[in-house]
């Protein structure tokens, strides 16, 4: 089943009131990967379920959801919080943003790249220590066409609402299938090499509107974001609030794990499979794991042990514990197959250990 096709049986049967909101997880409530700690943004780093950073430098920014514990604007009950780990002053050349990419079949009906363009708006609360012009843009899977965009954050520390209405891009190609269908970003510090006029599409790669704030500049800087919608139309309307258990299945197809959202890989992980396995001819304990959401693409898998300690699995055998590396069979976007070379043919000989399963954008 596609995600399309499951999203409009939400809405059919009640339990959604169905995709208003391209955007997932808006409301910054899962975190699969991180809790609540905070990490070091670096290039290609999760923050919240959905949330990419893009960075030309490292360690230049940390990212945690609910930073500073302050209160979010009335309605929702986390955000995403970055913050500023050094004054560093941006070359032409460097970029830093935080991105969700959409998936292709999630946007497949805004018939961009076609005369038949929609209209878009995008829609958020944001804070920031800091005030001024902002910047982000909507750019395609290419990123040979982008939108930048800019705002204005008038008072420092205090949640402001902003809204940017986008006409739908009548050139360029535009995935409607499974790969990143519209990249949808906030600038949080980009060179001129990667910004442009805002308000307007461009046959280039621009991350963000010419002039805009640079949070890495300023060091301890803070930029908190939630209510993130992107809706079609000309006018923002009310945050598209969906059950937990939909907003978390659709994080799932993207990222899940085997044990519990609220917990990450650290040394209390403990082992959330647990199984009898048999060993074939090769001395292999073999093991069958169904994902527990159809999976945009076959998945990346990550085994891990009850310490958190990655790369490997535990298991029983003779009466003695011992841990070995796993290695994946099959892995499909349904389930995976690896197996654990445990040394000896052993009849029931018990495995234990979690992973995870990626196939994000």
């Amino acid at each position: 089943m596609t995600q399309a096709v499951a999203l409009a049986q939400y809405g059919s049967t009640g339990v959604s009131q169905g995709f208003k909101n391209r955007i997932i997880n808006g409301a910054m409530t899962i975190s699969q990967r991180n809790g609540t700690s905070s990490v070091t943004a670096n290039d290609g780093t999760f923050s919240v379920d959905r949330y990419k950073f893009e960075t030309s430098q490292s360690s230049k920014l940390t990212t945690q959801q609910d930073a500073g514990a302050v209160t979010p604007p009335a309605g929702f009950s986390d955000y995403l919080g970055i913050t500023s780990s050094s004054a560093y002053s941006i070359t032409s050349t460097d970029y830093f943003g935080v991105y969700q990419f959409i998936e292709g079949f999630n946007i497949a009906d805004l018939n961009w790249g076609t005369a038949n363009a929609k209209t878009v708006t995008l829609s958020f609360w944001v804070r920031s220590s800091l005030t001024g012009t902002f910047g982000g843009s909507l750019r395609n899977n290419n990123a040979d066409r982008s939108y930048p965009y800019s705002y204005t954050i008038s008072s420092a520390n205090t949640w402001e609402y902003k809204t940017v209405t986008i006409a739908g891009d009548t050139s360029g190609t535009w995935e409607v299938t499974n790969g990143t269908g519209i990249r949808v970003g906030f600038g949080l510090g980009v060179g001129s090499n990667y910004s442009g006029t805002a308000g307007a599409w461009a046959s280039a790669n621009q991350s963000s509107a010419t002039g805009a704030t640079s949070v890495v500049g300023t060091n301890g800087a803070t930029f908190y974001i939630t209510g993130v919608q992107l809706e079609v139309g000309s006018t923002a309307t009310s945050f598209d609030y969906r059950p937990y258990t939909t907003e978390l299945q659709l994080c799932q197809r993207y990222f899940e794990k085997s044990f519990s959202v609220s917990k990450v890989p650290d040394g209390s992980l403990g082992s959330s499979i647990y199984a009898s396995s048999f060993s074939d001819q090769s001395n292999n304990a073999v093991y069958n794991y169904k994902l527990s959401v159809e999976k945009r693409a076959n998945p990346t898998i990550t085994f891990y042990l009850g310490n958190g300690t990655s790369g490997s699995f535990s298991y029983v055998r003779s009466g003695g514990t011992s841990t070995a590396t796993p290695t994946v069979h099959e892995n499909t976007t349904t389930g995976v197959n690896f197996y654990l070379n445990i040394g000896a043919s052993w009849t029931g000989c018990n495995i234990y250990g979690s992973l995870t399963a990626s196939s994000e954008l």
